[in-house]
């Protein structure tokens, strides 16, 4: 269960509360997040729930079977929605765009990516500055100095910064410069790296794991929601399976039904769902049409030349185009009874 606490409850309130939850047979945890104060009842014994709904102290009280409480819509049926300040907002009924290289290359790249965003309307650029690779021997990232002079350039312009974070060392110094957190793929499952991010006041995105379920997914967002952090984005970038044809299977399906399971926003990655240039805006516009709340991508002014990922890299033409493409296919999927 989840249960709800007024923000002016006692501490004398409180602890009868937990007295009689605990009473029912059901263990129960403390959560403080930004937005609120919940307890979270874990037991499996059927009871009366209007008898500890009649306590005092109690906001509001809900009964949730999902083994992952607080990201499930059971409870909280409206949908969340990210602010990221400056009218920057990734939520249900927008269509949040996110582009940008695979890697922060340079200076001059930078404020080519970056003019390209302004030039297009899009607010969030994408790009990483500590890259986990497959290869020791490939480029690895610009590091805290390439965020640090990512972040002058784009703050000018009014762009926010979606970048990846791989440890929990990192999430410090990386705080004044970032807006969103990314938890790549490889570290969707990375327990210690949830529990720090779930302390900071910043937004993270979960990226679903190489070979992760979609439960595995909603289980990690849980780990960050309680740990004190609501800010939480979804994002289904693909999955590894048996088929050689593409990267990854982009698993359209999830869009719709994380969607339905859970209150937080999701977001779809083409480029690494299918990791092919030609197929990325027409998975994009499918990710749009399956319900998806926003679309990041990567971009690069010359693919062929980018540090890594270049196969599934739009020029800035492809990426011109996309964008508007997303825009038009969102407002048409808003005309229909579909979701």
């Amino acid at each position: 269960m989840i249960i709800q606490l007024q923000p002016d409850i006692s501490s004398k309130q409180k602890e009868n509360l937990i007295e009689k939850v605990n009473g029912i047979g059901y263990k129960t945890t403390e959560v403080k997040t930004q937005l609120g104060d919940y307890i979270i009842g874990i037991g499996k014994k059927e009871f009366d729930i209007r008898k500890i709904g009649q306590l005092d102290g109690i906001r509001d009280i809900h009964i949730v079977s999902d083994e992952y409480k607080l990201v499930s819509k059971k409870w909280k049926a409206k949908p969340t929605s990210i602010d990221l300040g400056d009218g920057v907002f990734i939520k249900d009924g927008e269509m949040a765009v996110i582009t940008g290289p695979c890697s922060i290359e340079s200076e001059e790249q930078i404020r080519k990516v970056v003019d390209h965003c302004v030039e297009n309307g899009i607010r969030m650029m994408r790009g990483g500055v500590f890259k986990p690779r497959t290869s020791p021997y490939a480029f690895r990232g610009m590091g805290i100095e390439g965020l640090k002079l990512w972040h002058s350039i784009a703050s000018d312009a009014g762009i926010k910064i979606v970048t990846e974070v791989m440890q929990t060392s990192q999430i410090e110094e990386m705080y004044p410069y970032v807006d969103i957190y990314q938890v790549g793929a490889r570290n969707s499952q990375n327990f210690n790296l949830l529990d720090e991010l779930g302390k900071v006041d910043k937004a993270v995105m979960i990226k679903r794991g190489i070979s992760g379920t979609i439960e595995e997914l909603l289980q990690s967002a849980e780990y960050v929601f309680s740990g004190g952090n609501e800010k939480l984005i979804l994002c289904e970038r693909g999955i590894r399976t048996y088929e050689k044809a593409s990267r990854n299977t982009l698993d359209l399906n999830a869009i719709p039904i994380l969607k339905a399971k859970s209150h937080l926003p999701v977001i779809v990655d083409p480029s690494h769902g299918i990791g092919i240039r030609a197929y990325v805006p027409q998975m994009a516009l499918a990710g749009v049409m399956a319900g998806a709340d926003g679309v990041i991508y990567e971009s690069h002014e010359i693919p062929e030349k980018a540090y890594s990922d270049g196969q599934q890299t739009l020029d800035f033409a492809q990426s011109a185009r996309l964008a508007a493409w997303i825009r038009e296919i969102f407002d048409k999927r808003k005309t229909f009874d579909l979701l």
